[in-house]
């Protein structure tokens, strides 16, 4: 069962010159906090911003921007659940295609696509 969004992952090209536009607008026209990004995604660019609380109660949320790559989008939504695991089999056993992912310091996830090819993260904070 999802219990919330967790968040967007959306994108912007590449080169330091839409950072501080990026932090202009959703700083300050929208009010959200920038935030650190994991250790093992840094290298890939980017900036992550967030509202309200972090975690497993869905009180906050966050945008996530990548840098868009040439041959595929990185933009998703990601979903929060409690049972991570009953899930991802019960995606693997009805065929959708799942990639596993390594964890990001509080959140177990893996990635399920849709039948029209849309990706989801799908999330669970260690508890």
């Amino acid at each position: 069962m999802l219990t919330h969004i967790d968040h967007v992952q959306l994108t912007m090209p590449a080169g330091d010159e839409h950072l501080e536009p990026a932090r202009a607008f959703y700083v300050t026209l929208l009010g959200m906090a920038e935030i650190e990004k994991p250790e093992p995604l840094r290298e890939r660019g980017g900036l992550w911003f967030r509202v309200g609380s972090p975690g497993a109660d869905g009180a906050g949320f966050e945008v996530h921007l990548g840098i868009e790559g040439p041959r595929d989008t990185r933009r998703h939504p990601a979903f929060a659940t409690r049972n991570l695991a009953p899930l991802l089999a019960r995606c693997e056993a009805a065929g959708a295609r799942v990639e596993r992912d390594t964890p990001l310091g509080d959140r177990a996830r893996f990635h399920v696509w849709d039948p029209f090819g849309n990706r989801l993260e799908i999330i669970q904070y260690e508890q």
